[in-house]
């Protein structure tokens, strides 16, 4: 999913770049039989049987990229907030799948820009030692991840925390061919769109991608949302599916995927295929600007029911934001991120890749959105997904899972939140020894 989603909706969104997967090759077991009573030896088994583990000074944060905006700091796991608490057992099958796709890609390729985020052939050295974890054991688990990683504080411009939105799969109804209740079309990716990768040209563009079409000899901008509405696709027989509610089918391209439920009960999932590349324009904001919500009261479901009491104006609204989002029909049990893999809910979150690797653990310390008083949200997490709004170091997108429950959770997703980032030990420094915890 890549859309424009994790913006606060006034605020939001996010979109994707698809990876490959590749099953992932056996690699030497990790000796974990960890039972009551016997903890302690199963331990000392474990820890005879890992490299030395490494690690890097704890002194200052060690600084991330040329600007200076990523920033992090070495932590014990004992310091990690809520560390112990969480279900570790429950996020290591969501990792492993990211590993499949790791296989795909060049061993010696770099997994972000810091030598402390490794190689992938580092990665997928943990992805052997993975697969031996017996499915539902926390505690093999939890010695897992404190065994193989360093944890890691991240600060955008020296700041811990920042924003942490949420985003879901959204259910539409829909239909095959069009009438007079299903007239909004979702697109299929239109032969002309070229995209290009600009960090391929220069690596302080890590991360940043163009898109358009060419007339001529020259590249020029793709069609706006508004012009795309009022028939610049017309006749080329890209409409993929038609749905009946044009506020659901923008909110769709938020959110990058979804769910069409078509008349007979059946259901087609649809995800992202790309974007026309014009920028993305938070609705909400635009409504704060014109006095319309306080900033505060901006949410999904806010956003929704002004449009709903104002189509005219809603529909204007709507195309103020030029990015337009193109989709393809997805099978399999659920959307795909930008990693290429399934998401999870509540385990799979969206980042920006020019900091953060996907495919990385990361600790998530936020607060749960809708409780009073509101009730602390911890737990470990997986990069999985990127997103055309989710901008900056401390950044993330909460994938909460499809249909009305999930989307109640993230329409109104706002908090503030840190991210500790999980790096191979074998990828630190080792100029200074840290012990295993």
């Amino acid at each position: 999913m890549t859309p424009a989603r994790g913006i606060p909706i006034g605020i939001w969104w996010r979109p994707a770049a698809l990876t490959n997967s590749r099953a992932i090759g056996a690699g030497r077991r990790l000796l974990a039989v960890i039972m009551a009573g016997g903890l302690l030896v199963a331990c000392e088994n474990l820890i005879a049987a890992l490299p030395n583990p490494v690690a890097v000074p704890a002194s200052s944060p060690s600084k991330v990229n040329a600007d200076g905006a990523l920033s992090m700091l070495p932590i014990a796991f004992k310091d990690v907030p809520g560390w112990k608490a969480d279900h570790h057992s429950q996020a290591l099958p969501v990792f492993l799948r990211s590993c499949a796709r790791l296989r795909k890609q060049p061993p010696d390729q770099a997994m972000g820009p810091r030598t402390e985020m490794g190689t992938v052939a580092q990665w997928t050295k943990l992805c052997d030692d993975a697969k031996v974890i017996r499915p539902g054991n926390d505690t093999e688990a939890r010695y897992f991840f404190e065994s193989r990683f360093l944890a890691y504080g991240v600060f955008g411009d020296g700041k811990s925390a920042g924003l942490i939105t949420g985003y879901y799969e959204p259910e539409l109804r829909g239909a095959w061919k069009a009438d007079a209740r299903y007239r909004y079309p979702l697109y299929a990716l239109p032969k002309d769109l070229v995209s290009a990768d600009l960090g391929g040209f220069d690596d302080k563009w890590r991360g940043e991608q163009i898109a358009g079409r060419m007339i001529g000899k020259r590249f020029v901008p793709y069609q706006s949302r508004a012009e795309i509405e009022t028939g610049a696709l017309a006749g080329r027989q890209l409409e993929i599916i038609w749905v009946d509610n044009p506020i659901d089918s923008f909110f769709l391209h938020i959110q990058g995927s979804g769910r069409i439920l078509l008349a007979d009960g059946s259901h087609v999932r649809v995800g992202y295929a790309g974007r026309n590349g014009r920028r993305y324009t938070a609705v909400g904001r635009e409504l704060v600007g014109a006095g319309v919500l306080r900033l505060k009261d901006v949410t999904m479901p806010t956003i929704r029911q002004w449009m709903e009491a104002n189509p005219v104006a809603g529909q204007a609204l709507m195309r103020k934001n030029q990015s337009f989002v193109f989709f393809r029909v997805l099978q399999g049990n659920g959307p795909l991120g930008a990693q290429g893999v399934v998401l999870t809910p509540l385990r799979s979150l969206a980042v920006d890749r020019r900091f953060l690797p996907l495919g990385a653990p990361l600790w998530l310390v936020t607060t749960d959105p809708g409780t009073k008083p509101l009730k602390p949200l911890r737990r470990l997490v997986v990069a999985q997904d990127t997103g055309s709004a989710i901008r900056g170091v401390v950044r993330g997108d909460l994938f909460w899972g499809h249909g009305n429950k999930a989307g109640d959770k993230a329409g109104i997703m706002k908090q503030r939140g840190r991210l500790y980032l999980l790096l191979p030990r074998t990828a630190a420094s080792k100029s200074v020894n840290l012990p295993v915890e």
